[in-house]
């Protein structure tokens, strides 16, 4: 596979995630008592699109590498998934409980496919710390949302 459609393939969770999400920003996510450290809802977008990006990159720079990389991308598909799942859950459901349990599999998820990308390629697995620091924020976001609702 090539670069761009591990890239498209990553970019097309977040669409579909943003299908759960957009409509529920304007309605229910805003009636949300939010925490100090809640971003602007515009900075989302760009964040996830980045990320997206480099979670394409990264798993495209361990498929091309040599060896069996089957269970490094099986991790990965599992995190992208929890990913998916977390959109529907939280937004599409509005439950940030089913949300919180959902994300911190996600958070567990981010941290074997860093710890098995590392194998494979180191740049790989530097490439998704930007993906885990952002759900380590988003889960924190998260908790909050559930507390103070």
């Amino acid at each position: 596979m090539s670069l761009v459609v591990w890239v498209v393939i990553c970019e097309a969770v977040g669409i579909v995630g943003s299908v759960f999400t957009v409509s529920n920003i304007p309605t229910w996510y805003a009636t949300l008592v939010k925490p100090e450290l809640a971003p602007p809802n515009w900075v989302f977008g760009p964040v996830w699109t980045t990320l997206y990006l480099l979670m394409g990159v990264a798993a495209w720079l361990v498929w091309r590498t040599r060896g069996d990389t089957r269970q490094a991308l099986t991790i990965f598909g599992i995190q992208l998934a929890l990913n998916l799942a977390w959109s529907w859950l939280f937004f599409g459901l509005q439950s940030p409980l089913l949300g919180l349990w959902c994300i911190g599999a996600m958070w567990l998820a981010i941290v074997a496919t860093i710890a098995v990308f590392y194998r494979h390629s180191r740049v790989a697995a530097y490439l998704l710390v930007p993906y885990l620091a952002w759900v380590s924020f988003a889960s924190y976001l998260n908790y909050m949302l559930f507390t103070l609702n």
